[in-house]
């Protein structure tokens, strides 16, 4: 047996999994393609919910955004709720384009985004859960601004009413940067969601996997310790702020150990 480590960094937050290996298992897994970079495969548009969505989007947000960032809820009024998922989507695409419209006409940074759609519907395809939307987007504009974009022009005029409820708030990080955020968005696992992203963002890449950087029974030692290893892990990645060690046992493989952590110096120095 012995010990991999697969890192996951995305700007300057970076996820590690130390897990145990077996040369067994190791003839028998298909080989990757070692010593090189790759992209975090994006999951599905309706596999929010599944963990490595889940922590995909983490990575996502705590690689993109920052506490000068805006989280904006919306939401429909009778008059404009969308009869269908896809006409709602529709909507928030249109809003989006206005509210990067407005930016570029400010001479701000392009909007970068995460969008995600929430709702239910019964047999019938009627809502059990009235559609809206979440949306993480960069900070620059006025959020009174941010709200009234939200709005549809009255036929006829020159003048605009609101589609529904618009809410913005600050982006407020956690100790472990946007994990209540994340929670949040995948919340109540089985109403529908889907989501997406602007394609500005920096996307969580796979480093090179490595191999024998820790010994089984050193490994077990110090992550029975009080402080579950997190001195000895700090020594490890001395560039690195660690603000989190998970440590699980699994009876078939053994000592699972995950550590989220940022960089000392960089965008976000927590």
């Amino acid at each position: 047996m012995f010990i991999r480590e697969n890192r996951t960094v995305c700007d300057d937050y970076m996820e590690v999994d130390i897990i145990p290996r077996t040369l067994t298992a190791e003839n028998v897994a298909s080989r990757s393609r070692r010593g090189k970079k790759q992209k975090v495969s994006r999951p599905a548009q309706d596999k929010l919910n599944d963990k490595n969505a889940k922590r995909y989007l983490l990575e996502l947000l705590n690689g993109n955004f920052t506490d000068d960032d805006l989280m904006v809820t919306v939401t429909y009024s009778d008059k404009y709720l969308p009869s269908t998922p896809d006409a709602a989507n529709k909507c928030a695409r249109n809003y989006l384009r206005r509210l990067e419209y407005r930016r570029k006409k400010l001479g701000l940074d392009p909007l970068k985004y995460i969008l995600t759609t929430e709702y239910d519907m019964d047999e019938n395809n009627e809502y059990t859960l009235r559609v809206h939307h979440h949306i993480v987007m960069n900070g620059g504009l006025d959020r009174d601004e941010v709200e009234s974009i939200w709005s549809q022009r009255i036929k006829g005029t020159s003048k605009y009413e609101p589609m529904g409820r618009a809410n913005t708030r600050r982006l407020q990080a956690d100790d472990l940067g946007y994990q209540d955020l994340t929670n949040y968005l995948t919340k109540q696992p089985k109403r529908k969601k889907r989501w997406s992203a602007s394609r500005n963002l920096v996307t969580p890449e796979r480093l090179p996997k490595r191999d024998f950087k820790f010994r089984p029974r050193r490994l077990e030692r110090e992550i029975n310790t009080p402080d579950q290893g997190r001195e000895y892990f700090e020594k490890k990645y001395p560039d690195y702020n660690i603000v989190d060690v998970t440590v699980k046992y699994y009876e078939m493989t053994g000592w699972h150990v995950y550590l989220k952590m940022w960089r000392r110096v960089g965008r976000m120095n927590r």
